[in-house]
């Protein structure tokens, strides 16, 4: 087992958001997150990545107990996170960010950014240019990229389509296809894009007030009456 979350708690301050959330992931397995805005999503991924510290539960990474560990201590046990908005850093050029992406590594960093790029062919003309430049698409190819550079084992993806064009979502979808064929990666998706999460889960969890409520397989998200249960998530 890759990942093992049992009743993890926390919030914001005094504000409670997750209340007692368990679920676990298989090594290779990719697992999608649905649910309403509000009920959790986003504060998850950063409790699993070490941004929000827990007031109860417990997080195994790879039978490593992780629930007190750091951020970056995380990060180099393969722990890979891709923010929501992306967050590259506009001022740096496409190789610079990657080259930051490979901080927690100990080969060659050009090595390393060359075997990345392999997947991301759109990126190789775009070394030189600043990621603020970027279309959204594109930052968000780079993000993922930058993110695969550090070497995770498990990446958590928060709501990469956002803002993003059609045929880019379809090399993202791709890209993540040949990742988990080859080299066996491991993901947490968070995405409203029922297409989307459809077409890269092996099961989804439905998350609703802060808790997992059900698990439901990528053919049901064609049944109307249960995507009606979650209103404003895109078709």
């Amino acid at each position: 087992m890759m990942l093992d979350v049992q009743g993890l708690r926390t919030g914001y301050g005094r504000i409670p958001i997750l209340n007692g959330v368990s679920f676990s992931v298989n090594e290779g397995e990719f697992i999608g997150i649905l649910g309403h805005n509000g009920m959790g999503k986003t504060t998850l991924l950063k409790a699993l990545v070490g941004f929000l510290p827990l007031t109860g539960g417990r997080v195994m990474f790879d039978h490593d107990d992780v629930t007190a560990v750091e951020p970056y201590r995380r990060a180099r046990l393969g722990l890979g996170y891709v923010p929501q908005g992306r967050e590259i850093f506009p001022g740096l050029t496409v190789h610079e960010n990657l080259l930051m992406g490979c901080s927690a590594q100990d080969g060659a960093k050009e090595d390393i950014i060359a075997t990345v790029l392999e997947e991301f062919p759109r990126l190789k003309a775009l070394l030189d240019r600043a990621g603020g430049a970027l279309s959204g698409g594109e930052q968000q190819l780079l993000a993922i990229a930058r993110c695969l550079c550090g070497g995770p084992r498990l990446v958590l993806l928060d709501e990469p389509t956002e803002g993003i064009q059609p045929s880019i979502i379809d090399e993202i979808v791709e890209t993540m296809q040949r990742l988990q064929a080859r080299s066996g990666l491991t993901m947490i998706l968070v995405e409203q894009n029922l297409d989307f999460i459809a077409a890269l889960s092996q099961r989804i969890l439905i998350i609703q007030k802060g808790t997992i409520t059900r698990e439901v397989a990528p053919g049901e998200l064609g049944d109307a009456s249960l995507v009606g249960e979650f209103v404003g998530i895109a078709t």
